[in-house]
């Protein structure tokens, strides 16, 4: 019991049903959600829970989420969702993409003051107009009040800078699956990173091939790539650190074709999984629902690949 709320708390399995629900079906927030539990009996049947039984409380289910942080449990899930995919055949073990995306932080760009905290643009109103032109802001001398984790990053030469985090995923190319996820502070190198510490947690001691886009066409990345017993079949740029030696054959080309699909989790996750813009500050939280997220794109990937199969009369593979 929370003596703060005085309401019994909520089953492990209950809160990691409840977050699969948030993301499949574009639940906006937990207190929605929470309102939305009164009446929808789809989501009382998916949590085993009665008719007549009453829906969470917001503030209690809110608590009661830090039990899954603690115990790392969106990972662990993630792993089980898997390990279930690798015994459908449905995992390639030799040929990778990876790829990272900005996601807008909760925090406003009127935040972004001064770190030594003398904010000349600070009235007494709530919410003022602030003029920011002819000031200049970097991370290195400025930070959010709201969100302090948060950077200024822009996704490309003439775009609009952002208060952002950064999330990756390394997709296996088989089905387009995602096989490592990892969620970092938007910085101008977290991408290749990330992307070299997802690679450690690849199995085997055979080559393996990742696919990337043009970020990461760097010497100090394909340096490690190889280290790693990894082919890189990163896209070139006009200075580019690959010779013909990796772009001559065709597996470079069937890598820069099939990589593209990992836009594909991006733009499921953004749009239905609800991470176009954060709901939660800092990184903890947010690195569970991009996890949990991840997670649940897995499992209707597998259960169309089901379907799919079931349409051609084949059966689904299990080992």
């Amino acid at each position: 019991m929370y003596a703060d709320t005085g309401r019994p708390s909520i089953p492990p399995e209950h809160l990691l049903k409840a977050c699969l629900l948030i993301a499949l079906y574009s639940v906006r927030s937990e207190r929605q959600f929470c309102e939305r539990l009164h009446y929808d009996l789809l989501f009382k049947w998916f949590l085993n829970l009665n008719i007549i039984d009453p829906a969470f409380d917001a503030s209690t289910f809110s608590k009661n989420k830090e039990r899954l942080l603690e115990n790392e449990v969106a990972r662990k899930f993630l792993v089980v969702v898997l390990e279930e995919a690798k015994q459908r055949k449905l995992l390639s073990e030799d040929h990778f993409t990876v790829d990272g995306t900005l996601l807008e932080a909760w925090a406003s760009l009127k935040s972004f003051n001064p770190k030594g905290g003398n904010d000349a643009h600070a009235p007494d109103e709530k919410n003022p107009s602030v003029d920011f032109h002819g000031e200049k802001r970097t991370n290195d001398t400025h930070q959010s009040t709201t969100d302090p984790k948060a950077l200024l990053a822009r996704k490309g030469q003439g775009k609009e800078a952002k208060l952002c985090f950064t999330g990756h995923v390394l997709m296996e190319n088989r089905n387009g699956m995602v096989v490592d996820v990892t969620f970092t502070q938007a910085t101008g190198t977290a991408e290749r990173e990330a992307a070299l510490d997802m690679l450690e947690g690849v199995n085997g001691s055979r080559r393996v091939t990742l696919g990337a886009d043009k970020g990461y066409d760097t010497q100090d990345f394909i340096t490690m790539c190889r280290r790693m017993n990894v082919t890189p079949h990163v896209a070139r740029r006009k200075t580019s650190k690959l010779d013909g030696r990796t772009t001559r054959h065709i597996g470079y080309q069937t890598s820069q074709r099939i990589r593209k699909r990992v836009e594909e989790i991006f733009g499921w996750i953004k749009t239905v999984g609800g991470g176009r813009k954060l709901r939660y500050r800092g990184m903890e939280r947010n690195r569970l629902w991009w996890e949990l997220t991840a997670a649940a794109y897995n499992l209707l990937r597998m259960a169309k690949l089901a379907q799919k199969m079931a349409d051609k009369g084949e059966l689904y593979p299990i080992t």
